[in-house]
């Protein structure tokens, strides 16, 4: 009897470090034993130290990417990472709703952790208008929360009002991130007029590249697999405190976690 997987779509961007991106994603997914696929978005260069250069895909080349997955192996979830300019955002949120998506799973990535712009500012409004009110959930920390909601985000009960404001506003659920200073390592998910909290525990590691990539995709994952969203929060949640608590350290920079901390193979050999 021939083995089936659940399978899941990134829609990002490539990070040349592996760190976020794509290939956080892809790290991800197959952590969960979930099949991963790829629609990219853009190549980047970038390392832990920051982004030096972006080259986006036309909007032609990445519908002919979406229409190569859909039309073969349906993806159970999608999660959507970086998309720099608003044709790009156009032509994914029609396939998505042409093709009927299920379980679509928006990070909308504005900033790196390192500080570098991410999107144009007209793609925003797309983002908002097309994106969103197709997405089972989104997923914001507190400078892209203050985008969407147009609010100020400066202690909890902020937090409650902007997810709030934005689940209203674009009819998805909102897990807006803590950090930032605020709040850290507690997360608020608000779904169908209900706000609930997530708390998490505080891991002392600096080397946090791809953390919002890393949980979108876990979320995304934990979906496909049949999980109700708060479920899959949760697990997602003990996810990332595992990769972070593995305390892998690479780079100069804000390096990335051990997506494959919990992955036991016999092909895998300790370094000495």
């Amino acid at each position: 009897m021939q083995e089936t997987m659940k399978t899941a779509l990134s829609i990002a961007g490539s990070d040349s470090s592996g760190g976020a991106g794509i290939q956080a994603d892809m790290k991800t997914m197959s952590a969960h034993g979930v099949y991963a696929m790829t629609a990219i978005t853009a190549l980047t260069a970038q390392n832990t130290t920051g982004v030096t250069g972006i080259f986006e895909v036309t909007p032609e080349f990445l519908s002919d990417q979406l229409d190569a997955v859909f039309t073969d192996i349906f993806p159970d979830a999608v999660k959507i990472g970086m998309v720099s300019s608003a044709a790009l955002i156009r032509v994914i949120a029609r396939k998505l709703t042409d093709y009927a998506a299920r379980h679509i799973v928006v990070d909308p990535v504005m900033v790196a952790t390192s500080g570098s712009k991410l999107i144009q500012d007209e793609a925003i409004d797309t983002l908002k208008n097309a994106l969103l009110p197709i997405a089972e959930l989104v997923t914001p920390n507190i400078p892209e929360a203050e985008i969407l909601s147009g609010m100020e985000i400066r202690c909890p009960q902020d937090m409650e009002d902007a997810a709030r404001a934005i689940s209203e506003t674009y009819r998805c659920a909102v897990l807006l991130k803590g950090g930032h200073d605020l709040n850290d390592a507690n997360d608020l998910l608000y779904k169908n007029g209900t706000a609930t909290w997530f708390r998490g525990k505080r891991i002392d590691n600096p080397n946090t590249h791809g953390t919002g990539c890393t949980l979108s995709s876990a979320i995304a994952s934990n979906l496909a697999c049949g999980m109700e969203l708060e479920e899959a929060v949760r697990n997602a949640k003990a996810y990332i405190s595992g990769a972070l608590a593995a305390m892998l350290n690479l780079g100069k920079g804000r390096g990335p976690m051990n997506h494959l901390f919990d992955l036991k193979s016999s092909f895998i050999r300790e370094v000495e």
